[in-house]
């Protein structure tokens, strides 16, 4: 009988304890970093409402804005919310526009950006109109929509439509023009028929950056809501902002504003979510 080898330590099944550590310290102070952010800029906001050189009209105190968040989001002394409506009703209005402007409007940019990046008579004719309406503030044909399509959702929803297009269709043309010749040329060698080729090489090729062209999308179409909820806004967090600006009510405001900003960062934390699931590959190829 032969004599037993030298012993190997074994390693516990989650890995090394010397380097769980310091990846729980890195989430730790990545946790911490905008906390911190989020606690100075709460302080320098106090102190500039507590330093009387502005009045509580234009910059409330915290501690107001929080009151006016329980007020629009409860039910106080008979009132409802605000306009009868609370914060998560109006949120979930102006989200529901959102997400079927914004659909349809991304709908149609990958749609025409792969036939734009497939067939370049296509991309000449449409190109110059795409780069049109991108340049175009949402404000600048608003009216026209209401013009054309009165005052109820019509508008309001085609605003958030064409804000969302054109980044999309300039990413997935981009994206689809810079496909690599040689696996074209592949996968037909191989036998693939056009349609093969788009759905198996160019989608693939084109996956990344469309997703991040239908972020940006998501985005604009964000910064498009109040614009797109100034007539008749109400049910709708852009409308609730724009109705209290109007009667000078800047807590109510920066509620609003808040509520966006953050349903915001949430959608796109989804969103990115989303592409490192689609395209794992990504930045590793």
């Amino acid at each position: 009988m032969s004599p037993p080898g030298p012993r190997t330590a074994r390693r516990p099944s989650g890995g090394p304890p010397g380097r769980r550590r310091p990846g729980l310290a890195a989430r730790a102070r990545r946790s911490a970093l905008p906390l911190a952010s989020l606690l100075l800029f709460l302080a320098l906001w106090q102190l500039a409402a507590a330093g009387g050189t502005w009045s509580e009209t234009l910059v409330p105190p915290p501690a107001k804005v929080w009151d006016a968040f329980v007020d629009v989001s409860t039910t106080h002394d008979g009132v409802r919310g605000y306009n009868g409506t609370t914060l998560v009703e109006h949120l979930g209005i102006s989200l529901r526009r959102i997400a079927f402007g914004a659909g349809l409007g991304i709908a149609a940019g990958v749609l025409l950006g792969l036939l734009m990046g497939t067939v370049g008579p296509l991309r000449s004719l449409f190109e110059p109109w795409i780069t049109f309406l991108r340049t175009l503030p949402p404000l600048a044909y608003f009216s026209l929509l209401v013009i054309w399509l009165g005052i109820n959702e019509e508008p309001k929803v085609t605003l958030l439509a064409v804000a969302a297009f054109p980044p999309v269709a300039v990413s997935t043309t981009t994206a689809v023009a810079a496909v690599p010749r040689s696996l074209v040329e592949a996968a037909r060698a191989l036998g693939a028929s056009r349609r093969d080729v788009v759905r198996d090489v160019v989608l693939p090729s084109a996956l990344p950056e469309t997703l991040t062209g239908i972020r940006l999308a998501v985005g604009v179409a964000y910064s498009s809501l109040v614009a797109a909820e100034l007539v008749n806004g109400l049910p709708g967090i852009g409308g609730m902002v724009k109705d209290a600006a109007n009667y000078n009510n800047t807590p109510v405001v920066l509620v609003g504003i808040i509520a966006i900003g953050v349903s915001g960062l949430i959608i796109d934390g989804l969103l990115l979510r989303l592409e490192r699931a689609a395209v794992p590959w990504r930045g590793r190829t």
